[in-house]
């Protein structure tokens, strides 16, 4: 019975949203909770049973699970689009999460590191190691451009633009942008081109991958991140480092430069200008140079 709906929902989500892969993935994963919570009870209610007391109660059961807040949060948030597929399917006549209570979430903000910390970073790669020179195209454009993880291991040849400094990136939901891509960064994206990747035996499907592993075909997520981590630790540098991390920090710096917020916003590729609003946490002393530069009553 729920597999039905879960196999309706799938096609809901890449069809009517057109969410990646791993969204609906996770989508699919949070009804999945919902489906062991009842079984639990030995009573597997189907979408339309299923009131706001229902709802409450499994999570609390999440809750007791040892989830964290923002756990809890983004399973709220797959339940209310699973009801709203089933509104439009009609295979609800009413909606139980209309009413349902997400934690309050605190918004952490992401370290950020400083243009010195990078350099620093970038400056701990062996140029005569054979990934040497990819590594170092990968930590420049991470930087340059701006990319969410996903979008860097996908990012194809046919996709640069170097000549006139732009590259297309295909982000979340298949949404494509084009980002300008900084010189240092084109640098070294030609010398990884030409100087290595051409030795580089490549897996049939895997030709238009940019950057490659060992084995020809594109690097996993987790390869990237386990590159940052090494230089980081190499670099002694102390804060909880990500890929994201250098999305994070190009965008604090675009804004702490006195870049527009919209600018910012096309370049990241967020669908909301509240998600990129995080970049405006910036240092006091910023703030100050900005009041004594434009507020009247600071001149």
């Amino acid at each position: 019975m729920w597999e039905a709906y879960k196999k309706g929902f799938k096609a809901y989500l890449q069809l009517e949203k057109s969410l990646a892969n791993n969204s609906v993935e996770a989508y699919l994963t949070d009804i999945d909770k919902v489906t062991t919570y009842l079984q639990t009870l030995n009573d597997l209610k189907t979408p339309e049973q299923l009131t706001l007391k229902d709802l409450e109660k499994f999570v609390q059961w999440i809750a007791e699970l040892g989830m964290t807040a923002t756990s809890q949060a983004r399973i709220i948030s797959g339940l209310r689009n699973f009801y709203k597929y089933c509104l439009v399917e009609q295979i609800t006549t009413t909606d139980p999460t209309i009413l349902l209570e997400a934690p309050k979430l605190k918004r952490a903000l992401p370290d950020v590191l400083s243009f010195i910390e990078i350099e620093q970073i970038i400056a701990q790669i062996d140029l005569s190691k054979l990934e040497g020179a990819r590594n170092k195209a990968i930590l420049e454009t991470l930087y340059s451009c701006g990319l969410r993880v996903s979008e860097l291991v996908n990012l194809k040849i046919s996709c640069l633009y170097l000549d006139v400094g732009f590259i297309r990136v295909i982000g979340k939901g298949d949404k494509e942008r084009l980002v300008p891509i900084g010189s240092d960064a084109i640098k070294f994206i030609t010398i990884y081109k030409e100087n290595n990747r051409v030795h580089n035996k490549v897996k049939m499907g895997q030709e238009d991958f940019l950057f490659l592993n060992r084995g020809g075909s594109k690097l996993s997520r987790v390869m990237i991140f386990l590159i940052l981590k090494d230089l980081a630790k190499k670099a002694a540098i102390t804060k909880n480092i990500s890929p994201h991390t250098f999305r994070h920090s190009f965008a604090t710096h675009l804004v702490e430069g006195g870049a527009d917020l919209r600018a910012v916003q096309e370049m990241l590729g967020h669908e909301s200008i509240t998600t990129t609003e995080i970049y405006t946490h910036l240092d006091r002393a910023f703030l100050r140079t900005t009041l004594q530069q434009f507020h009247p009553a600071f001149k």
